[in-house]
């Protein structure tokens, strides 16, 4: 049973979904995003409001990078701003992260504004890495500042288990459910020995990747 949480007293405290809206498709993934919004909101006892009358009224002239927000309180509020793909044949390089996460702790679970850690490496990171990848304190693989991480260890992709303390990312839910990729333990040795890695939101997609 997944450990209930209580929000913090920060006055901008949130819970965040990060979604692609197109003019052709609207938002990308939209349902699966909401179902994890109304999951952690459930967790953290808040009652989502104006959800859906936000995202239907959200227009934009072309792909938008769209932030969807819900404070303590259940008002929901989007920002955006202009979505650039990146370049064909676009790479990121990993690197892995001092810090050892506690697979334990139920915030890992939830997207929030909660996650100083994070924002603070991802605002640090040098000049010649794209991500960092964090394992837990049993030595296996997390997720990176921003993506869930996916591995290709000779039988097709593999994703790291939410049990591992990893967020239950959109586009990991998706191939999950499609079958595009299995979940199982990775380990570091894993990362470093596998055929093919890659990381990846919902946003952006998989990025194919490498670690340096």
């Amino acid at each position: 049973m997944e450990s209930p949480l209580r929000p913090p007293a920060d006055p901008g405290f949130r819970l965040i979904e990060t979604m692609l809206w197109t003019p052709e498709g609207g938002f990308q993934r939209g349902s699966t995003h909401l179902k994890r919004l109304a999951h952690a909101a459930g967790r953290l006892g808040i009652t989502p409001v104006g959800v859906e009358s936000v995202l239907s009224a959200f227009t934009a002239d072309g792909p938008a990078r769209v932030r969807l927000t819900v404070d303590a309180k259940g008002q929901a509020e989007i920002t955006s701003g202009a979505y650039t793909p990146f370049p064909e044949g676009t790479v990121w390089r990993l690197a892995i992260a001092d810090t050892r996460l506690d697979a334990a702790n139920p915030w890992l679970g939830v997207k929030t504004t909660q996650r100083q850690l994070y924002d603070t490496d991802r605002a640090s990171l040098p000049a010649d890495v794209d991500e960092l990848i964090y394992l837990n304190s049993g030595g296996n693989v997390c997720e990176g500042t921003i993506t869930n991480i996916f591995a290709d260890l000779g039988q097709g992709l593999i994703t790291p288990p939410i049990s591992d303390g990893l967020l239950p990312g959109v586009l990991r839910s998706t191939m999950i459910c499609a079958g595009q990729a299995r979940i199982g333990h990775v380990t570091l040795d894993d990362l470093k020995s596998a055929a093919a890695l890659y990381v990846g939101n919902s946003l952006r997609g998989l990025i194919p990747a490498r670690l340096v």
